[in-house]
């Protein structure tokens, strides 16, 4: 059995606690558990054990709510961060879940927001989409409800007005060889690149010699 024989604020730190059990420093808890103790009040192992696993659990459910304010997560990229943090499995359920009951981890409202910023700032393909994706540990039927109906023309054509805005002055040749190699490194066929970089060449007002047609 252990004392609790003080209680301090953990340096410049507002949300940490040390706790002194017996007259020494045995542990530094978030500020939400530790204030649960009081000066005096006597431990169990058992009662200690169970203080540091959820001390465990709240600093990683910090962690999480500090990397979401950041942008939305998948959940395997937070179990890869948590594993990082070397959570037990059991602490990354637990975490995983307090976050999904609130609403701020879902793989599907993820992946729709990912599609989402893509195409308004860096469009792609379906093909490229789907990779990505499943990087971020999206499961192959998640990718299918998002990606259903995705337009990879129109996708192209949006990478391409964005990347042309860059390309003055230039000839067909130079204009077909940069902007097809720009859509080709974000996934697009050439069957799509084709007739999209025609149609850009022709909303820019370009002309092309009859040996280059």
């Amino acid at each position: 059995m252990k004392v609790v024989t003080a209680l301090k604020l953990s340096g410049r730190n507002k949300n940490r606690v040390d706790v002194y059990l017996d007259g020494k420093k045995a542990f530094v808890w978030t500020k939400s558990i530790a204030l649960e103790l009081k000066v005096g009040q006597e431990l169990l192992q058992n009662q200690i054990a169970e203080l540091k696993e959820r001390d465990t659990e709240e600093r990683i459910f910090q962690h999480a709510l500090r990397l979401i304010n950041r942008r939305p997560r998948s959940e395997r990229e937070l179990r890869d961060s948590f594993r990082k943090k070397r959570a037990s499995s059991d602490i990354q359920e637990a975490v995983l879940t307090r976050l999904r009951e609130k609403g701020l981890v879902d793989d599907r409202a993820f992946a729709e927001a990912w599609v989402e910023n893509r195409l308004a700032f860096r469009p792609r393909s379906s093909w490229a989409l789907k990779y990505e994706l499943r990087k971020k540990g999206i499961d192959r039927e998640t990718i299918g409800i998002v990606l259903e109906g995705f337009n990879n023309e129109e996708a192209a054509y949006t990478a391409a007005l964005k990347a042309a805005r860059k390309m003055t002055d230039y000839s067909w040749d130079l204009f077909h060889k940069r902007l097809a190699a720009y859509l080709r490194r974000r996934g697009f066929k050439y069957s799509t690149i084709s007739p999209v970089i025609k149609r850009v060449w022709n909303e820019k007002g370009g002309t092309r010699d009859e040996s280059e047609v």
